[in-house]
């Protein structure tokens, strides 16, 4: 590595981790704040809040690391050209790609450990952090305002090997709506396929609306008896309180168990549950590019950008700006994948995409 090149990442990776001890400070100073009526309401101990940001830390820091990545880019590289040293660079024959490396190298290097961390560590802090909130920071009532949300997209295996595919359950008044059920035989074989439009709970069974229940032959793939119900009383060991325990966190997963979790659930004819979980388990591949992606769009702006007044918080709105707008629309692109309008690869794909060729857009016609 050149001396250049050593100097340049001195400076960056001082200002990354100085960005992300302020933002973690911040994070945890707004959290305690949100949650001291409760901590003090409660007397939670100090070693459970010592525990609980333990677990709660990694999580927030996936969530900052590519808004400071962009910010550490974005400042060393305008203090460069405020002092006149873009233009040394330049002036010696040194491209943009040249100049920029130590950035790039950097933003790569913070997204594969982005991709590391939510693989190894995440889904367990995630889950940890969430145990202790739940035990120690939220109050009765909030917990049951928590479990009577209506809760969308409810999969899970049921008694009597039934795969349960439900569009959503209203806790309130124990109604579903857009129901699946697979029945499957011992060798996972599909015997019987429920669709119902409605569900409701009478306080000792479910009866479902305009039901169809569809019978298999001993080949497992052709239907031999299909019967169509307007009401119907249906034998389902599964209570309300059994589907409350069932709602899944795509965050307390890894790839390779929500990869898992799919398969489990590939044969059963449910393609819209199916697809909206195929949307989050490529958003995780996608994620970690978003550290890159920010960097490539923030790096013309920081080259262009000069003069010593006013330019950290030139960089800071900067940043704010290009984040903002790569989160709006990588929400928008990933809300119509899991409506049906993009296929889910290209929904998670989609915002790293339009930004990198703006990016690329933006290089060629500046620099």
């Amino acid at each position: 590595m050149r001396i250049l090149e050593k100097y340049i990442s001195r400076s960056l990776i001082k200002t990354f981790f100085l960005i992300i001890l302020i933002f973690t400070f911040i994070y945890i100073l707004i959290d305690i704040t949100t949650n001291l009526d409760e901590i003090i309401g409660q007397k939670v101990p100090l070693m459970i809040m010592a525990r609980y940001y333990y677990f709660f830390v990694p999580t927030m820091l996936m969530q900052v690391t590519p808004i400071a990545c962009l910010l550490a880019c974005i400042f060393t590289y305008s203090q460069l050209n405020t002092h006149n040293e873009i233009v040394a660079m330049r002036s010696s024959g040194l491209n943009f790609w040249q100049i920029t490396k130590p950035a790039l190298l950097l933003s790569v290097l913070i997204a594969v450990c982005v991709f590391w961390a939510n693989e190894k560590f995440v889904p367990g802090a995630t889950i940890e952090s969430k145990k202790i909130q739940t035990e120690y920071l939220t109050i009765k009532a909030d917990q049951n305002k928590q479990q009577k949300e209506k809760i969308k997209n409810l999969t899970f295996y049921g008694m009597q090997n039934r795969l349960y595919f439900i569009d959503s359950f209203n806790p309130k008044n124990y109604e579903l709506e857009g129901v699946t059920i697979i029945e499957h035989d011992e060798n996972q074989n599909i015997k019987q396929k429920i669709a119902a439009l409605k569900g409701l709970w009478t306080g000792i069974a479910w009866k479902f609306q305009e039901c169809q229940i569809t019978i298999f032959d001993e080949s497992f793939k052709t239907p031999t008896v299909v019967k169509i119900y307007k009401e119907k009383l249906m034998d389902i060991k599964e209570t309300p309180q059994d589907f409350l325990k069932q709602r899944v966190n795509v965050q307390m997963m890894n790839i390779k168990q929500l990869n898992q979790y799919i398969d489990r659930f590939s044969h059963s004819g449910a393609t819209r549950a199916l697809e909206n979980l195929k949307v989050d388990l490529f958003q995780k591949f996608a994620y970690p590019f978003m550290n890159i992606v920010l960097v490539l769009v923030g790096l013309p702006f920081a080259l262009l950008l000069r003069g010593r007044r006013g330019s950290t918080f030139a960089c800071f709105g900067i940043a704010l700006l290009i984040g903002f707008l790569y989160y709006v629309v990588n929400a928008v692109s990933l809300a119509l994948g899991k409506g049906g309008a993009f296929p889910p690869f290209v929904a998670a794909f989609c915002a790293p995409g339009v930004f990198a060729l703006g990016a690329f857009y933006l290089i060629e016609e500046k620099f």
